[in-house]
């Protein structure tokens, strides 16, 4: 079973948001109480955050799905749900977040350095947040969004200031224990180290880390052995140490065969420029680098050592004859080592510049959704792409025609429809809001201002037509001209009674039945 694990993909997805709620407020005597639904809670994040106690990433190799916990529905009684809870996943010091197509997320270095992997998703508001002056009890709720889901590739590149490298069985273990306070597995057998080991060293008043880094082989840059998987660790080294072992029996070594073998692979590894380091990074093979001949505590290996170190520093190297077992020349190697790591601190201090933060401010006429015209089977088809429609989109529940309308009314606010009509849209067309899990409708214009009513041709309204309504000097006009005919009737009346032609009681009958017409057209 593997107990080190330095690369793994990590499938991430934050909680969903609560669902809002539809709740009306009921009450003795109080029958007009008001929504009085809660808001949905927010689904929790997942963060990687740097955890100095972790050091591998063999938990995530065994259960490579993570989820946040969802936010909770909200009730009745203004009671909004709880949100949900955040996911920490620690993380060791030195670890590179990246997307699937290799672009680097983040570079997590420093205790508590935090990454956003995953966030949460909205929750949903009641009906009490949608209630307006237009839209007194709304009798729908917004739905929980779903949180982020995404893949992520995780890898671990130690945070050392000097590498050790060097052939299996070179004694590069048995360095770092002599010089530190590490204690690796030791063994005399190859690959016996398996995993990258650290150790803290200290010369004079510089204090560095050291890396015992997996034996090279030729061909580990082409994935041969275990060089392949633990070079990485050596990207963020400022400094090599050549171990060189100077006892070997395998026929056909020698201190200058290694040391060439090794450069070789050096050169033929490359470094991953991606990474957000700090200014430049510089090739393996061409940094800071020392020679350290070990096993010199062995009489024929230190007549090698000495024949060999004339050949190694005609080459530019600074050579060391030291012994791990004896503890030989281990203090002027930890010097030298301390020396070429302060000279690169203060290189980095002097291209590092105060932190810059760069603002991204959005365009004051930035739409926020754009539309992409395509073809399906032949037909037309528009797509709305933008994260605020999307996110309407999730939130609506299409069981309710009130929701739906809320939806329609939001969207024409933004200006989509106003943007369909331009890139060619009519009504009937199809149109799509989102790429995967999409919505398609059968688009149809809202209607606005009672447009609906309009039957007539352009310019003319039916609605003008329909008017009648009376004003009070129209009024106070059509009363004197009723008072002035039932005068003349009455006058009428008096002379044909005067003629004779009917009585007094005659008269006093048609003139009470004038008086009730009279009053029936006031009425």
């Amino acid at each position: 079973m593997a107990s080190f694990v330095d690369r793994v993909v990590l499938h991430v997805s934050g909680g969903t948001g609560g669902h809002g709620c539809i709740s009306v407020k009921r009450e003795k005597f109080k029958p007009l109480g008001g929504p009085d639904g809660g808001n949905g809670g927010d689904g929790g994040d997942v963060i990687l955050r740097v955890d100095p106690q972790t050091t591998t990433l063999l938990s995530y190799h065994h259960a490579p799905h993570r989820h946040a916990t969802n936010g909770g529905g909200g009730k009745g009684a203004m009671r909004h749900g709880t949100t949900g809870e955040t996911l920490i996943l620690p993380v060791p010091d030195g670890t590179v977040v990246k997307s699937r197509d290799g672009e680097v997320l983040a570079d997590l270095t420093g205790a508590g350095t935090e990454y956003l992997a995953a966030a949460g998703g909205q929750g949903g508001l009641g009906n009490a947040a949608l209630a307006s002056r237009k839209r007194k009890a709304p009798g729908f709720a917004l739905l929980g969004v779903p949180g982020e889901a995404r893949d992520v590739i995780v890898e671990l590149k130690t945070v050392a200031d000097v590498a050790l490298v060097g052939f299996p069985s070179a004694g590069k273990s048995s360095l770092i224990a002599a010089m530190s306070a590490a204690r690796p597995k030791i063994a005399d057998y190859p690959f016996t180290t398996l995993i990258p080991n650290l150790g803290v060293v200290e010369a004079g008043s510089t204090r560095f880390t050291v890396a015992d880094v997996p034996g090279l082989i030729p061909g580990a840059s082409e994935g041969k052995g275990l060089g392949l998987e633990f070079l990485r660790h050596v990207e963020r080294c400022a400094a090599l140490v050549h171990v060189l072992d100077c006892a070997t029996l395998e026929p056909g070594r020698d201190p200058i065969s290694d040391l060439d073998a090794l450069e070789k692979e050096l050169e033929a590894y490359e470094v991953d420029s991606s990474y957000a380091g700090a200014g430049d990074l510089v090739p393996l093979n061409q940094r800071p680098k020392l020679i350290a001949l070990n096993k010199v505590d062995v009489p024929e290996a230190r007549e090698l050592a000495d024949f060999v170190r004339p050949e190694l520093e005609e080459r530019g190297y600074q050579v060391f004859e030291v012994s791990a077992a004896a503890h030989d020349g281990l203090r002027q190697l930890t010097f030298a080592m301390a020396n070429l790591v302060s000279k690169a601190r203060e290189a980095a201090e002097e291209t590092s510049g105060p932190a810059r933060i760069v603002l991204r401010p959005k365009a004051v006429n930035e739409a926020g959704f754009t539309i992409r015209h395509e073809e399906k089977n032949g037909e037309p088809l528009f797509r709305v792409l933008g994260a605020k429609p999307v996110r309407w989109v999730q939130q609506t529940d299409f069981t309710n025609d009130e929701a739906v309308g809320y939806l329609s009314d939001r969207l024409a606010k933004l200006g989509v429809e106003d943007q369909l009509f331009k890139v060619g849209a009519v009504p009937g067309s199809t149109v799509v809001i989102g790429e995967d899990d999409a919505v398609v409708f059968d688009w149809e214009p809202t209607m606005v201002a009672g447009a609906e009513l309009l039957a007539s041709s352009r310019g003319t309204d039916r609605r003008l037509d329909e008017y009648d309504r009376l004003t009070r000097d129209e009024k106070r006009e059509l009363y004197q001209q009723r008072k002035d005919a039932r005068a003349a009737t009455r006058a009428e009346l008096e002379a044909e009674r005067t003629a004779g032609i009917w009585s007094n009681d005659d008269h006093g009958a048609s003139e009470n039945e004038a008086d009730q017409d009279d009053t029936d057209h006031r009425n």
